[in-house]
């Protein structure tokens, strides 16, 4: 993907499946970006600063983490055509303990958080943002819920059915971290599949 145009569409075919709407909507969004470039393990967003920017994932993966007692926990994962950030810090506008990191090399189009705020207070951008938040919230619900009812075996199972090539894409510590067991029980998991 090279130009604009290849933007616009891979943005709207990436959302339709939430809110389908007219390129001019996706036109805006990319006239506000610019393309950057991450390596896998660079820090996007480091932890204890405030966000500056909302991205939308061309190639590659994001990781979100928390420093638990000595080392990081990853929250939750971004794949190529998923927006990602530090939203928490987007919307209070204040530092959080989340850090952003790239767990392959990534491509991503990347927006001001002014300019996300402008964007997203205009009558469309504000029905995207309201569709994005909405989904967003009931992922993370599953998750939880997921992570109280399900053993972690069954975690597992429901990751690769969202992600189907994730463990060949993100390394196995991430993905343990992410189902809340050690690297060893995620080993055990995968021998008796």
């Amino acid at each position: 993907m090279s130009d604009n145009k290849q933007y616009i569409q891979f943005l709207k075919s990436s959302f339709d499946k939430y809110y389908q709407t007219r390129n001019e909507a996706w036109e805006e969004f990319v006239h506000h970006c610019s393309v950057v470039s991450f390596s896998k393990e660079e820090v996007v967003k480091e932890q204890n600063t405030t966000e500056r920017y909302f991205y939308f994932i061309i190639e590659g993966s994001v990781g979100l983490f928390l420093w638990k007692e000595n080392n990081f926990v990853c929250l939750d994962f971004a794949f190529e055509g998923q927006f990602c950030s530090d939203y928490m810090s987007i919307l209070t506008n204040e530092s959080t303990p989340l850090q952003l990191r790239a767990l392959e090399n990534c491509r991503m189009l990347r927006m001001s958080k002014e300019s996300y705020h402008k964007i997203t207070h205009t009558p469309l951008g504000s029905v995207i943002r309201t569709v994005a938040a909405e989904a967003s919230f009931i992922d993370k619900q599953l998750q939880q819920i997921d992570l109280l009812t399900k053993t972690a075996k069954q975690r597992y199972e429901v990751l690769l059915c969202q992600f189907p090539n994730i463990q060949n894409r993100i390394s196995q510590s991430h993905i343990a971290s992410y189902l809340g067991i050690t690297p060893q029980s995620l080993s055990r998991i995968r021998r008796e599949k």
